[in-house]
């Protein structure tokens, strides 16, 4: 499962109580508990979460033990009103919103360049049950470089997602790393601030936190209930 940054591996790691194994890989520090899952504070950014989590990837492979499933979780922006402050948000979608080229017409995504990807989707019986058990709401998780700062900005980007629920910086980046490995990815954000003009004072960063540590208190039996063949 891999996240941003400390705080938010740690508030994942609160669900999984017990005894956790330190494992330094060559640029990362994976957290073993004995759960059966690893935890990695993979970076912020798409390119850092892309190196950190293909790193923990193509070392687990090597070691015979590949990975069946790839999270990314952490905290993130929500589009008022469809996804409040304190709430959970299921990607079915993880897409990357400013991938591309600028034009006089307006912003071209890389697809509409003639290569690469902006988009990859979860397996959708795993977003269903993850849903049901959490609570979230689902729907498309933007991936930006730049955190949304004002309201035209906002604006403009649910003009070109109009199914966007959230932002994050990290999502996109996981979800190229675990494609280039054939693992399953999913994507679940806690709102902690809403998507639009920077106002720190509204931000809920401990109210996210704590939501998504109780979310992932409920993952674990959803995540056994969960037929990846479903999707086949």
């Amino acid at each position: 499962m891999a996240t941003a940054v400390p705080a938010e591996r740690d508030a994942v790691a609160r669900a999984f109580p017990g005894a956790a194994e330190d494992v330094r890989l060559p640029g990362v520090l994976l957290r073993r508990t004995g759960a059966g899952c690893d935890l990695l504070a993979a970076g912020v950014g798409p390119a850092l979460a892309a190196a950190s989590t293909a790193t923990a990837l193509t070392a687990a492979a090597l070691d015979g033990t590949p990975y069946g499933l790839v999270v990314s979780a952490g905290i993130g922006g929500g589009f008022a009103p469809e996804a409040p402050l304190g709430s959970l948000v299921v990607a079915d979608a993880i897409t990357v919103a400013d991938l591309g080229a600028e034009t006089a017409e307006g912003f071209l995504p890389v697809t509409e360049l003639g290569f690469g990807t902006v988009t990859h989707r979860p397996p959708e019986s795993l977003v269903r049950v993850v849903s049901e058990a959490t609570g979230a709401r689902t729907g498309t998780v933007l991936t930006v470089s730049t955190v949304t700062g004002t309201a035209a900005r906002a604006a403009g980007l649910r003009a070109r997602h109009p199914r966007a629920l959230a932002e994050g910086m990290e999502g996109f980046g996981v979800a190229e790393a675990a494609a280039a490995h054939g693992v399953p990815v999913l994507e679940i954000r806690a709102i902690s601030n809403p998507v639009g003009p920077r106002d720190r004072a509204a931000w809920r960063i401990g109210d996210a936190l704590t939501a998504l540590a109780e979310a992932f208190g409920k993952l674990a039996p959803a995540l056994e209930s969960w037929n990846p063949h479903d999707d086949q």
